[in-house]
């Protein structure tokens, strides 16, 4: 089954952004949103994408109007009955995304499969809203999704072989690098990022670091193009603060998941980053991170400290990821790559850094803390005994 006629459900700046990637493979797209506002938004935003795209000769206006021609934008979920496939990109609501399935699965044909964009709730708790459960599958973009090359694909345990198939050649034909996981809390990304956010915030209530002395170590030592502060205030503290708390909860409350009082004190007084003019860093008018009031260590032997405890803490994540079948190693480093820019694959930079190096930097952690936040992954140590490497 060729996918030709594509239904988005929810014309934010995702489901935008995932309509302009459909068109641009050659598509027809619908997107609907019951507001008409964000409809009008959406095509005028696209507008000026598209526009911009032509005058840095990235394509001809012929391609831009083609493009924008791929896409109407409708209110009435009745439109995407035609659809081959359709993705869900709506508020991160499980009790809403069933409903929307539920009256979608009513106009589709039987064999569209009904996708969620979704990069944390359970796929197969949404499958279960539908009478064919088979054609539900997660299929997770990146913002921006036109730019951002990774897409995890979810199967859920109702997910049909088919299903999954087609989703795969679909995402990969839209020139996209899919990455395969398993329906578990965080999936893939948002599971293994965790720790370059909360090891972080860790080391700042610690009192070793400040926010910009952290974020400079990560980017002088590890390359990382955004230290975790300043990441936290681009994606807005109270969304990162949500994924986190909902990733903690989701894994039965296991302390590595653990949230920091700091980011939540911050989400609770409105320092949401550059949106709200202040986070960890302040903001001028033209959303530039003021430079008065920041301050940072130039110790270069604590900038080597900060990055290796933040790393060591992820690749300890990504292998644990591996250790329970989350996706394979490729799939793994491949998605922190193109998923959030990571300089290297964690799984590649452990083997860099030796795995014994992992063991034991794990295992001084443990040794200060008596935490089972810093237990090392069982892999690492079964790699260590018999001398292997991830690649």
């Amino acid at each position: 089954m060729k996918i030709s006629k594509v239904g988005i459900i929810g014309a934010g700046t995702m489901g935008s952004g995932i309509a302009q990637v459909a068109s641009t493979a050659g598509c027809t797209v619908k997107l609907f949103d019951l507001n008409q506002d964000a409809l009008d938004k959406a095509k005028a935003s696209l507008e000026k994408i598209m526009t911009r795209l032509v005058e840095k000769e990235r394509i001809t206006s012929e391609e831009k109007n083609r493009i924008q021609d791929n896409i109407s934008y409708v209110n009435s979920l009745k439109e995407l009955a035609d659809s081959d496939t359709t993705i869900e990109a709506i508020v991160e609501n499980l009790d809403i995304k069933k409903k929307v399935f539920q009256e979608l699965e009513s106009y589709v044909s039987d064999e569209c499969i009904i996708a969620s964009n979704t990069s944390s709730l359970s796929i197969a708790s949404i499958a279960s809203s539908l009478k064919k459960p088979e054609r539900c599958v997660g299929i997770h973009f990146f913002n921006p999704a036109p730019l951002m090359k990774l897409v995890e694909v979810i199967p859920a345990i109702q997910t049909s072989a088919e299903t999954l198939k087609i989703s795969e050649e679909t995402i990969a034909n839209w020139g996209k690098v899919v990455a395969i996981a398993k329906d578990t809390p965080g999936f893939i990304v948002n599971r293994v990022a965790r720790p370059f956010y909360g090891e972080a915030l860790r080391i700042y209530e610690e009192g070793i670091a400040d926010f910009a002395t952290i974020d400079h170590a990560m980017k002088s030592e590890g390359g990382f193009r955004m230290g975790p502060f300043e990441l936290m205030d681009f994606i807005g503290n109270d969304v990162n603060y949500t994924v986190t708390e909902t990733v903690f909860e989701a894994f039965y409350y296991d302390p590595r998941y653990k949230p920091a009082f700091t980011q939540k004190r911050f989400a609770e007084a409105g320092y949401l980053g550059g949106k709200s003019g202040r986070g960890y860093y302040k903001y001028d008018e033209k959303g530039n991170v003021s430079s008065s009031g920041v301050e940072r260590s130039e110790d270069t032997k604590l900038h080597q400290q900060i990055f290796e405890r933040i790393l060591v803490m992820l690749i300890n994540e990504a292998a644990d990821a591996l250790f329970w079948n989350i996706a394979s190693a490729k799939d793994i480093d491949n998605a922190m790559t193109k998923g959030v820019n990571y300089p290297k694959g964690l799984l590649a930079w452990a083997d860099e850094k030796g795995i014994n190096w992992c063991v034991e930097e794990m295992d001084k952690l443990y040794n200060e803390y008596r935490e089972d936040r810093y237990r090392c992954s069982p892999l690492l140590r079964k790699m260590n005994r018999e001398n292997k490497t991830f690649f």
